[in-house]
């Protein structure tokens, strides 16, 4: 193994720090982001992903900075990027073609770049390879060489960490493809699959996100069809997961930079080449209508239960678009707020795990800690965070009014027991 290798890697989020940890341990790495304040919270041990402990940051091989000229130490270079969608739910490459234009900028002849952003399939050829060569003045293939390794990381997940998790590796040439066989390999523990080219692991990436987004919204609309014939979904999934090969999947909000976005990469592509995905889409549409879906419940219940709509108050409890993790991007806990809004109801929200900062730049509200929050007419547990869920039925009195109501998106509490304390219920 050639231990004289510098790994760059640029882009320092949920994906990009724990790979730089991870490499750390058997290279020198240097990691790179555009974020000065992200880069002096790195040097001082403090991650606020939450995915890295302090005393992983503090590597003798591990370097942070926001400094251009550092890169060009770089021999094997990671770019581990955002690649969002825009407000019309069309792929914006902007932030990746940027970071080539960095890492262009340090480019030697020998190097090799390895992407880690979710992109669509035929990107990293089609789009960063152009940009590579543009910023450099090398030919990309005979200068310097690219590969692909999907991320596969989840955040918030202390047992699947990078280490652990089979890595997928491509590139444009079997040279290549076995150096990466060697880097990826001398660090990830779980093993490495061999994509037989960029395109199929660019694909491979998308269709992971994809398939979970379709199961998502199968129970999704599952919920809504059993909501009308006054089913429990929850009780249902309980049954029908006791045959061996049932999908496990349950209805919720589904928002984040992975599932509720990857899909329109893949459907982006597909259109490109006059085909217009049905399936596909229509999950997607069913995901994106959840947060409207679950305000207009809240509505409901609540003119069923007698309360006055405009003027009330409805405590959110969670913004993140995942229980456990401090990462606001994406939450569709927004489309609920933002639908009760439009009704002049007045939001209070606690946020235990998301900044304060980043709450009020966000939702444009401030977060209020749980025993701090005044009764309302309506609590709405949009995310599951570990806080919530020790909530008991008893401890809603200090959260609800009179004749309160209570919307439980992911199935908390006992529906039962929440009726017997004299609030309505209703659970997706």
């Amino acid at each position: 193994m050639e231990n004289n290798i510098t790994v760059g890697i640029v882009g320092l989020g949920y994906v990009g720090l724990p790979v730089a940890v991870a490499f750390s341990k058997k290279y020198k790495v240097i990691a790179f982001d555009i974020k000065i304040e992200r880069i002096n919270n790195l040097k001082l041990g403090f991650d606020y992903t939450g995915e890295v402990e302090s005393e992983f940051l503090n590597s003798k091989n591990l370097s942070f900075t926001s400094k251009e000229e550092d890169l060009k130490q770089v021999d094997f270079y990671i770019v581990a990027v955002p690649t969002p969608v825009d407000e019309h739910n069309t792929p914006d490459l902007s932030i990746l073609l940027s970071a080539c234009e960095i890492v262009g900028r340090s480019l030697l002849k020998g190097n090799v770049v390895v992407f880690e952003s979710t992109v669509y399939p035929g990107a990293s050829e089609e789009q960063c390879l152009p940009a590579l060569e543009k910023y450099s003045g090398l030919i990309g293939g005979h200068d310097f060489k690219i590969g692909y390794s999907p991320e596969r990381i989840n955040p918030g997940d202390k047992t699947h960490k990078f280490e652990d998790i089979v890595k997928i590796i491509s590139a444009q040439d079997k040279e290549t493809l076995e150096l990466l066989n060697k880097m990826y390999g001398s660090v990830v523990h779980a093993g490495l699959f061999k994509a037989t080219s960029i395109k199929v692991a660019e694909a491979a990436k998308v269709i992971e996100n994809t398939q979970r987004d379709l199961n998502i919204a199968f129970v999704n609309e599952l919920s809504m069809i059993f909501d009308k014939m006054s089913i429990s979904t929850s009780d249902v999934l309980e049954a029908a997961g006791t045959k061996w090969n049932f999908l496990k999947f349950r209805p919720g909000l589904v928002g984040g930079h992975c599932i509720g976005v990857d899909p329109y990469y893949l459907t982006y592509k597909a259109q490109s080449f006059g085909y217009h995905p049905q399936v596909i889409l229509a999950g997607r549409s069913i995901n994106d209508g959840m947060g409207k879906y679950v305000a207009q419940k809240c509505l409901k219940e609540m003119i069923l239960a007698g309360q006055k709509i405009a003027g009330s108050t409805v405590t959110i409890l969670g913004l993140t678009f995942k229980e456990n993790v401090s990462d606001l991007r994406n939450s569709k806990v927004l489309d609920i707020i933002s639908e009760l809004q439009e009704l002049e109801i007045k939001i209070q929200i606690c946020e235990p795990i998301a900044t304060q900062e980043d709450v009020l730049h966000a939702f444009g509200i401030k977060s209020v800690p749980l025993d701090e929050l005044v009764p309302a007419s309506a609590v709405i547990i949009a995310v599951a965070h570990e806080q919530f869920k020790e909530i008991k039925p008893n401890d809603l009195d200090k959260l609800l009014q009179k004749n309160g109501v209570v919307i439980d998106v992911k199935s908390l509490l006992d529906a039962f027991a929440v009726k017997q304390s004299g609030y309505r219920y209703w659970g997706l």
